[in-house]
């Protein structure tokens, strides 16, 4: 009896894990997106798709393209994934109106096989020049040494892929030189591409059977029954692409120095301390993965310290005014690159200088307040207070003022009860005159 049940266990385990099976990944092809600005959270996210797949002993993967671009660094860390793999890596551009621009461009020069869907478009690869103008063939009558560099270094690098793999390297050159683009029928008649295909099945279906170099072997691609296995976007890519989102990082580095401004200023309390160190190290962590111009951040540090000095240290705007600049002008130069997708965004930018500006004048108006008005603290804001006698010795007086009690003399006898103004202050010993009657 106990051993049936259990054969009956077995088997409706091993049915369910069967079922589960492509969930887990263990399918023949794996898709993995490749969508949005290509960065370090792309990357990351692609680089370890291409990993787990060949760990699942995956047949190819097919990388599903939706890209207007991205930092150069992160596109060359991809390709040499792409590059190392032992499976083939397939690039399809997709759904219609999905395009393969800039980075993507040479994401797809780089996989053994390339497909488009119609309706979509690659090319523009010319590199976006680090913190200047437009490159060679976007405008700029006479580029210079260091564009030109960079330019040669990008038409190289794309024609080395497009030899690789045996696709159209003049048309590859133009994309970098001059920023063209093509269709998917025109790329397929150009040979930069090898398939037009509706859909993924498709694409798998018309790559079966084409036969590509891998670890200097060819191999033939059987892709016609493949079971595909969509791999999701985990937690480490989403927060990965959430932390180094310029404007998040950008945030949270302000986050992070003002709560240690506020802890050191006020020791103790914890919150605002722990709640900086934490934000101030994921800041960092996002900026080592991210272009920062550390010119930009050294900037935006010396303007927070200056604006910082004026309120502890009142210069009537002279540091306030100097911080606000350095700090704008900084938050401005941070992203070292020209591409949109990795700017800070200037009305972020601005909001934070208002709010600065704004704490800067309620930092001088309560100064110049203080300085306009009269004492409150010290010995010196005792002269001209009225004060009652309170004891009498052979020696002169005790008074009370402001609820302490003081030796007093006088000129004239005093009794108890007495009120007197206090004329002067001879180190502890205040000098008193007896108020008239007249003025009670």
């Amino acid at each position: 009896m106990a051993a049936a049940l259990y054969r009956s266990i077995a088997t409706i385990l091993a049915i369910a894990w069967l079922a589960i099976w492509p969930s887990l990944g263990r399918a023949d092809a794996w898709l993995v997106n490749v969508e949005g600005p290509i960065g370090p959270a792309t990357a990351d996210h692609m680089i370890r798709a291409l990993d787990a797949a060949v760990e699942a002993d995956a047949e190819l993967v097919v990388l599903r393209i939706d890209t207007p671009g991205g930092l150069d660094s992160a596109m060359r860390d991809m390709i040499k994934a792409i590059l190392a793999e032992p499976i083939p890596v397939l690039s399809y551009v997709a759904p219609s109106g999905a395009r393969a621009a800039s980075a993507g461009t040479y994401l797809l020069y780089a996989t053994h096989v390339a497909g488009m869907a119609p309706g979509t478009n690659l090319g523009a690869a010319t590199p976006v020049q680090i913190g200047g103008g437009p490159m060679p063939g976007g405008g700029q009558a006479q580029p210079s040494a260091m564009e030109k560099k960079v330019v040669n270094d990008a038409v190289a690098y794309i024609q080395s892929l497009a030899q690789l793999r045996g696709r159209n390297a003049q048309w590859a050159e133009q994309a970098v030189r001059e920023g063209v683009s093509l269709s998917a029928e025109d790329a397929l008649q150009a040979g930069v591409i090898e398939i037009v295909a509706e859909s993924v099945q498709d694409f798998l279906l018309a790559a079966d059977g084409r036969q590509v170099e891998l670890g200097g072997e060819q191999v033939v691609i059987r892709s016609a029954d493949l079971a595909v296995y969509e791999h999701p976007v985990d937690w480490r890519s989403e927060f990965l692409a959430v932390i180094t989102n310029p404007n998040v990082a950008y945030i949270l580095m302000l986050v992070g120095i003002y709560g240690l401004i506020i802890e050191f200023y006020n020791p103790g309390f914890g919150l605002p301390g722990v709640l900086g160190a934490v934000s101030l190290v994921l800041a960092l962590y996002a900026f080592q993965a991210l272009p920062v111009s550390y010119a930009g951040l050294a900037l935006i540090i010396l303007g927070i310290g200056l604006m910082t000095g004026e309120a502890f240290a009142p210069s009537f705007g002279v540091l306030g005014i100097g911080g606000v600049a350095a700090f704008v002008i900084g938050s401005v130069m941070l992203m070292d690159t020209n591409l949109p997708a990795y700017q800070v965004a200037l009305p972020m930018i601005a909001a934070f200088a208002l709010v600065s500006v704004g704490l800067l004048s309620m930092a001088l108006g309560l100064v110049l307040k203080a300085r306009r008005g009269a004492v409150v603290s010290g010995a010196e804001h005792l002269i001209g207070q009225l004060a009652t006698v309170e004891r009498l010795s052979g020696e002169g007086a005790m008074v009370r003022i402001d609820g302490e009690l003081w030796q007093a003399r006088s000129e004239s006898e005093l009794a108890l009860e007495d009120e007197v103004t206090v004329d002067a202050l001879d180190e502890l010993v205040l000098t008193v005159s007896k108020k008239d009657k007249e003025t009670r």
